[in-house]
């Protein structure tokens, strides 16, 4: 399982995330996350953001319960053995 660091904004401090899944949606990027690769654990829905030159990526939490709700079924269709509880 791919495991990648996001720096925290305003920071110089790196949070480290095992990617679960992506997918794309009405054009945006969706990854799903976690912080431990195996058992129960939180996980997280983030949003891609490019810059308008496209040469910086950032991710947003997604905190919108419809989105959640809806990106939650996807990601549950995509990976066989998950459950996301929100």
């Amino acid at each position: 399982m791919e495991k990648i660091k996001f720096k925290i904004e305003g920071s110089e401090e790196f949070d480290e995330f095992f990617v679960l899944a992506s997918t794309v949606v009405a054009g945006c990027t969706y990854l799903l996350v976690t912080e431990d690769e195996e058992g129960d654990s939180d996980c997280y829905i983030l949003l891609e953001k490019t810059s308008e030159n496209m040469d910086e990526i950032a991710y947003e939490i997604v905190e919108d319960e419809v989105t959640l709700g809806s990106l939650s079924k996807i990601f549950e269709e995509l990976i066989d053995d998950i459950s996301i509880e929100q």
